[in-house]
């Protein structure tokens, strides 16, 4: 209407036959948010892309990968759960260890084992009782009539009624009897009855024996029969004395030892030492104990490498004595000693042990003109530094034997000779 501002005029959608090409060329600029939405176009299936051969193959690699970590994946897995199972069930099937096949059980004989194979069975427990006491010690065969050597302080808590069992090596078992027995060398010889076979251990030498050779000591430690030590002989001609637990002194043993390192302890004395040639050498007898005292082992103190033999040479001599008369004899000099003596040396008494003169009348020393108050300070040209090492060097000898005595007398030094007299043993 006119007046009324702008006419619009509609306009006919076919009036301007270009307008649906128009339309179709800018679609934003003809929009109509009014008009009627044209129908959606129905939805189809995608087909197939098409894909160069590159893509293929970076595909074909991606999935070669992907299963390569998930067989790796499942490989780790399995391997853990594997190795969990072998490490708690010890593994699969029976497990059989490496080990050295059988071989020959012979020995070098100049060997350890050697030895002890060849004395073993010549060597005994003993099992002593008697007098309210017992004990266990060791012996070894001397021959082929039963005669066993071994300490006296074995046997002595049997006494004159008392017991003594002999346990062989075998297992085998006999009642024993003293032969003879000597407190002063700490020596005894006992019998076995009704037992044949019987095999001796060979004697050697023990003037022969160097610092340095090897040995073996055979016993029963704490009654632990049969057993092996070994060592080697630490020191010649150590004088100890050993026993003295009656007071009286008649229970003293005077040793001119044979020193070793191998073990011995309590239930060894009477076994042999043994050298490289399984010969005894030595009849193993004492310890050194921590406290410092030399002791027969029958104690309780235990072995710090500090053993004693008596030697073989000594040991031969008194069990012949004992087995042929019953009792030893001693080599004496004749004289009486001041074991209160303090001083270097061993000096004469100023008076006999039972009131009697210091030096017996017509005796050895008496002859050799030893006088009371004498320092006698070596034997044949070997110091000695007490009383008892004195009777020490004195035991180990044999009566007849000639000995060369160094004394000193009124400051001045001299030198006399003298054959050892006898006195029975005890």
């Amino acid at each position: 209407m006119p007046g009324d501002g702008v006419a619009v005029a509609a306009i006919p959608a076919q009036a301007h036959p270009g307008a649906q090409d128009a339309s179709a060329a800018d679609p934003w600029g003809r929009y109509d948010p009014w008009a009627a939405a044209a129908a959606a176009a129905p939805l189809q299936h995608a087909g197939p892309a098409v894909v160069s051969e590159k893509q293929k193959r970076r595909r074909a690699r991606r999935v070669l990968v992907g299963a390569a970590l998930t067989l790796a994946l499942v490989s780790g897995v399995i391997g853990g759960a594997v190795g969990v199972y072998l490490e708690r069930n010890g593994g699969v099937g029976t497990v059989e260890l490496p080990q050295a096949g059988k071989e020959a059980s012979e020995r070098d004989p100049g060997s350890v084992a050697g030895i002890a194979a060849q004395a073993l069975p010549s060597v005994v427990t003993l099992h002593v009782s008697g007098s309210g006491e017992a004990g266990t010690g060791t012996g070894f065969v001397l021959d082929g009539r039963g005669h066993i050597l071994t300490n006296n302080h074995v046997v002595e808590p049997a006494g004159d009624n008392g017991d003594i069992t002999v346990t062989f090596n075998s297992g085998d078992t006999a009642e024993a009897t003293v032969v003879g027995r000597d407190s002063g060398y700490d020596l005894a010889v006992v019998k076995v009855k009704g037992v044949s076979g019987l095999t001796p251990l060979p004697l050697g030498n023990s003037d022969n024996v160097r610092v340095g050779d090897p040995v073996v000591a055979i016993g029963a430690p704490f009654d632990l029969a049969g057993t092996v030590t070994s060592g080697i002989i630490s020191a010649r001609e150590r004088p100890i004395t050993a026993g003295g637990e009656k007071g009286d002194g008649s229970d003293v043993s005077y040793v001119d030892a044979l020193q070793t390192d191998a073990p011995i302890n309590p239930g060894n004395s009477g076994g042999p030492l043994l050298d490289a040639r399984a010969r005894v050498v030595g009849i193993n007898s004492a310890i050194r104990s921590a406290d410092g005292a030399a002791t027969p082992d029958g104690g309780q103190s235990g072995s710090i490498g500090l053993g004693f033999a008596i030697p073989i040479n000594q040991g031969k001599r008194v069990a012949e004595e004992l087995i042929n008369t019953g009792k030893a004899v001693h080599p004496v000099i004749g004289i009486t000693l001041d074991m209160d003596y303090s001083g270097d040396g061993a000096r004469v008494a100023a008076k006999g042990g039972d009131g009697g003169p210091p030096v017996s009348t017509g005796g050895p020393g008496a002859r050799a003109g030893i006088k009371a108050g004498d320092v006698i300070t070596e034997v044949d040209g070997r110091r000695v530094h007490s009383g008892e090492e004195l009777i020490v060097k004195t035991r180990a000898h044999r009566p007849g034997d000639r000995l060369e005595l160094t004394l000193e007398r009124d400051g001045e030094e001299r030198t006399v000779t003298l054959t050892l007299g006898s006195s029975g043993g005890g």
